[in-house]
């Protein structure tokens, strides 16, 4: 935060709201890890700061939150992005369900890793992880891992263009329109 304010000359008093996307939100992220950021920078204590949890789509909900604030007039500068530390997410114990339990069993939970201490209540294909929600649906859309490939390659190849351009989706983007009709997908992607 504290980078972005000096290298873009933005005086840290102008900032109306700081939002950052935090997943896991344990460890040194626990807490509203934007407000603690944006007091860690130095920014005055004006500065106001929020954490949302999208899960693997934090950051880029707290830049479409910024970008709502200052779209409809609530703000003029918001500090938006995301953070996490994965190599740094804890390891938790559940508290017990009756109070005062005695030592036993307890199950010991890796916090950097998917679903865990998942409510029964849900259904496990709700809870799958993303390694797995990835496999599910490039089965469903018929996509292979060659194709995948040819789409992240693609993707890297036109984000070390100089300047705006414009390139054709390639096929898995095809094959997801086609098995979800509802999807909008357009001809180009643009930067």
């Amino acid at each position: 935060m504290k980078a972005t304010a000096e290298r873009t000359g933005l005086d840290p008093a102008r900032i109306e709201d700081v939002i950052f996307g935090d997943a896991n939100q344990a460890g040194e992220d626990n807490r509203n890890v934007a407000r603690m950021g944006a007091l860690l920078a130095g920014f005055p204590t004006s500065v106001t700061g929020v954490t949302v949890n999208r899960l693997c789509a934090s950051s880029v909900e707290a830049v479409i939150q910024g970008s709502r604030a200052i779209e409809s007039g609530d703000a003029q500068v918001i500090l938006a992005g995301g953070v996490e530390s994965m190599s740094r997410a804890p390891f938790v114990v559940e508290k017990s369900a009756k109070p005062y339990p005695a030592t036993g069993n307890q199950t010991m939970w890796n916090t950097a890793i998917g679903w865990r201490m998942t409510n029964r209540a849900l259904p496990t294909h709700w809870t799958m992880s993303n390694g797995e929600a990835a496999e599910k649906a490039a089965r469903v859309a018929g996509i292979n891992r060659e194709d995948q490939d040819a789409f992240a390659a693609r993707s890297h190849e036109w984000q070390r263009r100089p300047g705006p351009t414009a390139s054709t989706l390639t096929r898995p983007c095809r094959f997801l329109a086609r098995n979800w009709p509802a999807m909008r997908v357009f001809a180009t992607d643009r930067r």
